[in-house]
């Protein structure tokens, strides 16, 4: 791994928002450059005025991660930003729940794409740079990734796909010393938690106190509790971490 004293360049899909936003403001801090990916211009001009409080290392590029071409030039403009990739956080997700008698094939290509389409092709495109830095890979799945949720069938089976493939890449990429980890959030205080309340027949403050009440520890994650693990991962401190699928999500998954 690079010492913090190299030039660490760190690529973060849906770096715009939540997870990846969170993360990039840790990495920022820790004196980083920083490339946040997103498929919207404003949101992305947005959010690096917000990040550049921080540092003024970082950029945003622009692109949708379920098409193949775009992960490589999302890449490919990373390097000519920067010079290299030397982490990939892949924090670009879409949820959505639905039973699987309404689950439509649309549906069902957007949520694919952009899980776990956009993470491989992420992985591969990045792939040659992080060989050469011997660098660092974290995925994003979920506690849906390791056990069954409700009306989550799709989801479910994105992440869980996301799990295996990272500990598959993992194997790949040890011979280069190249370390890939995922980890899986249970509910986090993200736009994504706030669309999925807003269906919800309760109001709001009720809707998110009922989600908190299925968590051992009583409440759901803040985005920089997992921007913390991820960061860790990243980092030196976690040299001999691959091949790991962390959970993070206030023990729900030990029900």
């Amino acid at each position: 791994m690079p010492s913090m004293s190299d030039n660490q360049v760190a690529l973060i899909s849906g770096g715009t928002s939540g997870i990846g936003f969170a993360t990039a403001q840790l990495l920022l801090k820790e004196g980083w450059s920083v490339a946040i990916n997103g498929r919207n211009e404003r949101d992305g001009q947005e959010a690096v005025v917000k990040l550049r409080r921080l540092s003024s290392r970082v950029r945003f590029v622009q692109g949708d991660v379920s098409k193949v071409m775009n992960c490589r030039r999302i890449v490919e403009e990373t390097v000519r930003l920067f010079g290299t990739v030397s982490a990939l956080v892949t924090a670009a997700g879409f949820y959505e729940e639905e039973l699987l008698d309404n689950v439509t094939e649309q549906a069902f290509d957007e949520m694919i794409g952009t899980n776990v389409k956009g993470t491989v092709f992420l992985c591969q495109a990045a792939a040659p740079y992080l060989r050469r830095n011997h660098g660092s890979i974290v995925t994003i799945s979920s506690d849906a990734g390791l056990q069954g949720n409700v009306a989550c069938s799709v989801y479910g089976a994105s992440k869980g796909a996301i799990v295996s493939f990272t500990k598959s890449l993992a194997l790949e990429m040890a011979p280069h010393s190249v370390r890939v980890n995922c980890v899986c959030p249970g509910d986090v205080e993200t736009s994504l938690v706030a669309k999925q309340l807003a269906h919800s027949e309760q109001p709001f403050e009720e809707a998110m106190e009922e989600m908190a009440m299925h968590y051992p520890l009583g409440r759901i994650a803040k985005p920089h509790e997992i921007g913390e693990v991820i960061a860790f991962l990243l980092s030196e401190k976690a040299s001999f971490v691959t091949g790991a699928a962390w959970t993070i999500d206030g023990g729900l998954t030990s029900w």
